[in-house]
């Protein structure tokens, strides 16, 4: 698989999601070709990105005119215009963009993406409300779901498990986790391991099945 880290990208729509992506690739000097289709969004980006126009999505000569298909990524991030979003990534697929991100506003729209052939389907809305939704409701420090049934959570250690060393705690095997890092009051991170004795300031990442990594943060 060839290495496309820094390879120019094409965003296709410019709201507060698009913007701030294409902001930040800018930043991390990845070459940006920004794509609106409303001439006033486009003249307040113009001093910020690479490259950045006003052009219709939807019609592929456009995107031809552009050079859209000598690009290897895409990101499609139009909000709320579903029919706009769906078709320019159906656009994109026929003009055989090998990598094709778009964002979804629902589960029901993001599966449509996927069967017009997205690659990746984002639903930031819906993931940071989740995450906010984890955080409030336990003592996570912090949440990150990588996978349907899986996450990291980044949590304090019970008191039944300070001073104790992880290999004989059994920790994997009563309530399904691991502790994959701790960091200590005023350290770094490190890796965890079978000796690694964990203390009342420290905070540790685990990671494992959602249900498991929410009854662990739960424990006193």
């Amino acid at each position: 698989m060839p290495d496309t880290r820094n390879d120019p990208v094409v965003v296709i729509g410019l709201g507060r999601f698009g913007s701030s992506l294409a902001a930040e690739l800018v930043r991390r000097g990845t070459e940006v070709l920004a794509i609106d289709s409303r001439p006033k969004v486009v003249q307040s980006m113009s001093g910020k990105l690479t490259h950045v126009v006003a052009a219709d999505s939807t019609d592929p000569e456009a995107l031809r005119q552009l050079g859209v298909p000598d690009f290897y990524r895409a990101v499609v991030a139009i909000g709320t215009d579903i029919e706009s979003s769906i078709l320019t990534t159906s656009l994109l697929v026929e003009l055989e963009i090998e990598d094709i991100w778009a964002k979804a506003i629902s589960r029901d729209h993001g599966r449509i993406l996927e069967r017009v052939g997205a690659h990746h389907v984002i639903l930031p809305e819906h993931d940071m409300g989740e995450r906010v939704a984890h955080l409030l409701n336990g003592r996570m420090l912090d949440y990150m779901e990588v996978d349907e049934n899986y996450a990291l959570v980044k949590t304090r250690p019970p008191r039944d498990y300070v001073g104790v060393p992880l290999g004989e705690t059994n920790l994997r095997r009563k309530y399904g986790v691991t502790v994959v890092c701790v960091k200590g009051e005023y350290e770094e991170f490190t890796y965890a391991g079978a000796d690694t004795v964990l203390g009342y300031g420290d905070v540790i990442i685990i990671a494992g099945k959602i249900e498991d990594v929410e009854r662990f943060a739960e424990l006193p």
